[in-house]
């Protein structure tokens, strides 16, 4: 049975695509563009009754909110591809750990920051200094974390790649690369040195050959309004 993913191009979606190919589980995508709210129509909430994305179906089986689908198919296919949830329950208590550390502390003040540039991009709004230095010193503090931690261990669970680390690729790129805060990365040895392992990883490089950018579905909204 091929998974359905139902979601845009860009966010969370991509890092449920890198989890899939991550455990070699057959998938199809099914888009739903965003700007143009096609997640509010009947059909779409009759999958996610909250309209928000990603969601999957796998057979007869839906389910939504992406880390609950990363942790789904990290465990359903634990005996194929990359083990992501490591071999131990310490293991595993430490994946979940730092997966909940990006839930609240490490993606809220990048999601803050992008709210704002994408609201400059597309509605010419100005973007308020006092917000963006709020949220960057917060990321800054969390980064802080991060590099000592990374002093310690190769990921953030341990020695091994796993979900922990997945959830922050997407984000993280959007941080280094369209926003141009790279800076906030390579400034810190250790979490520069694990951003360029994770980034390299051959699944990511794989989404990002396949997939759009939001910063690109962007431009072409303006392209098309001009």
């Amino acid at each position: 049975m091929v998974v359905k993913v139902y979601g845009p191009d860009y966010g969370s979606t991509k890092g449920v695509i890198v989890c899939l190919i991550e455990k070699e589980v057959e998938f199809e995508t099914v888009h739903v563009d965003g700007f143009k709210e096609e997640h509010k129509l009947p059909e779409y909430l009759k999958l996610q009754p909250f309209g928000l994305m990603p969601v999957v179906q796998d057979g007869d089986y839906v389910l939504y909110e992406s880390r609950a689908i990363l942790r789904y198919y990290a465990e359903k296919y634990k005996n194929q591809g990359t083990n992501l949830l490591g071999k131990t329950m310490e293991e595993r208590g430490l994946v979940e750990q730092w997966l909940e550390v990006e839930g609240h502390n490490y993606t809220p003040p990048i999601y803050n920051l992008i709210k704002m540039y994408f609201a400059s991009e597309l509605n010419g709004e100005a973007i308020d200094p006092k917000a963006i230095k709020e949220n960057e010193e917060k990321l800054g503090k969390v980064l802080d974390i991060y590099e000592k931690r990374l002093s310690e261990t190769k990921y953030l669970a341990g020695d091994f790649f796993s979900l922990a680390d997945l959830n922050h690729l997407q984000f993280t790129s959007y941080l280094v690369n369209e926003m141009e805060r790279g800076f906030m990365v390579r400034e810190r040895e250790n979490v520069s040195r694990w951003w360029d392992d994770i980034s390299s990883r051959p699944s990511w490089k794989k989404v990002l050959q396949s997939y759009k950018n939001v910063y690109d579905v962007l431009k072409e909204m303006k392209g098309i309004a001009s």
